[in-house]
């Protein structure tokens, strides 16, 4: 095998829920421009129409297809037009996630102002909507002999970042999701199936941009104490995951499965002193 070859994803099949957002978009743009086939699955219409427009500028090998990760009739329908139109699934992202602010403890309020029907419907989407994909697309990779799923884990996952429960619980049962299936697949169906993820470290995007940053672009208390907790002294930019996501979707990482990776410029590292 030539050295090169093993970070090639030219015609790899990749379906990349939440793929009409920002990281899953920016995944998505990486992926297609390295010779990848891309399906993006998203929930608002307007929003996978937009994204795809944009897409093909750089390949025709797209296609996108709405539909509610937490919805199995609608991933099956999405399972059936891939098949038709590329008879084969390589890799499943599962980008779709997000946060409610009844799941967020203000700074004015304490655990005991969680509100619980929040809280579940961000458990429901961050855990039950990587789950169910993993379990409908992850069908066909089973049966395919090959096929590889990658997770959104979070810094929130590993420690107690304040303020973010709800997303904490379910990002911390994603961890344990990506082992528990990793080695289901292993044992049960062969060293062609592989599950990871990625913990991307703090990055600016519109659920938390008020969170993070004051109006005139500086650092808000949080913002701030984030900056000093992360040793490269800058929040992420969305296409700094690509390469890790590359390397996962590639054969350069064929005996990898069950792991988290960080992508967070030394904030799991730093200890704060």
């Amino acid at each position: 095998m030539k050295q090169l070859d093993l970070f090639d994803i030219t015609n790899k099949v990749i379906i990349i829920t939440g793929g009409a957002g920002a990281l899953g978009g920016s995944m998505a743009t990486h992926l297609l421009s390295h010779g990848a086939k891309i399906a993006i699955l998203d929930l608002n219409i307007e929003s996978v129409e937009k994204r795809i427009l944009e897409l093909k500028k750089i390949s025709p090998d797209v296609i996108g297809i709405s539909g509610s990760v937490l919805d199995k009739k609608d991933l099956e329908t999405a399972r059936e037009k891939i098949l038709e139109k590329w008879n084969q699934m390589d890799v499943l992202i599962n980008a779709a996630g997000g946060n409610m602010p009844g799941a967020t403890i203000g700074e004015d309020q304490t655990i005991f102002d969680l509100k619980m029907d929040d809280f579940r419907k961000v458990s429901e989407l961050n855990l039950d909507g990587s789950v169910l994909p993993s379990l409908v697309f992850g069908e066909t990779m089973a049966n395919q002999g090959f096929g590889n799923i990658i997770n959104i884990s979070s810094m929130t996952a590993m420690q107690a970042i304040t303020r973010v429960v709800g997303y904490s619980a379910s990002k911390a049962a994603i961890d344990n999701f990506t082992k528990w299936m990793a080695v289901e697949l292993a044992l049960k169906f062969g060293d062609g199936l592989r599950v990871n993820a990625i913990a991307p470290g703090f990055f600016i995007g519109n659920q938390n941009r008020d969170l993070l940053l004051n109006k005139d672009g500086s650092y808000t208390k949080r913002g701030d104490t984030i900056i000093q907790n992360t040793p490269m002294k800058r929040f992420g930019e969305a296409e700094e995951l690509n390469g890790t996501i590359h390397y996962l979707c590639s054969k350069a990482s064929k005996f990898v499965t069950g792991i988290v990776i960080p992508i967070d410029g030394g904030f799991s590292a730093f200890s704060g002193v």
